[in-house]
């Protein structure tokens, strides 16, 4: 899918970007993208392929890779390992938030 620098895409796990396109949307190397992926940060949509293809939540996901490399000097071990926290951290903010709405309401 080619993009210009102005334009603008939903994001949802129907598209499907290559290394090409993730490396182009984070500013990581494909070698870089390939160690994420090798230590499970980045995960492909079908890893029996032979070109590796990543759903649109990945774009995301490389573009916070790509700005901890770059503020924070991180290698790709210490980007996988970043990565991999802060998406358990979404994952139970979200639980967090589903078991509090299943709470009753107190008057004030």
């Amino acid at each position: 899918m080619e993009l210009q620098e102005t334009d603008a895409m939903w994001l949802d796990d129907r598209l499907a970007f290559s290394f090409a396109e993730l490396a182009r949307f984070s500013c990581l190397t494909e070698t870089e993208l390939r160690e994420l992926a090798e230590y499970g940060a980045l995960v492909p949509i079908n890893p029996q392929d032979a070109e590796w293809t990543f759903s649109g939540d990945m774009v995301l996901r490389v573009q916070v890779a790509g700005r901890l490399r770059d503020d924070l000097e991180l290698d790709a071990q210490a980007l996988a390992l970043a990565l991999t926290l802060m998406g358990r951290i979404r994952d139970l903010e979200a639980q967090l938030c589903s078991l509090r709405a299943q709470l009753p309401r107190r008057l004030p």
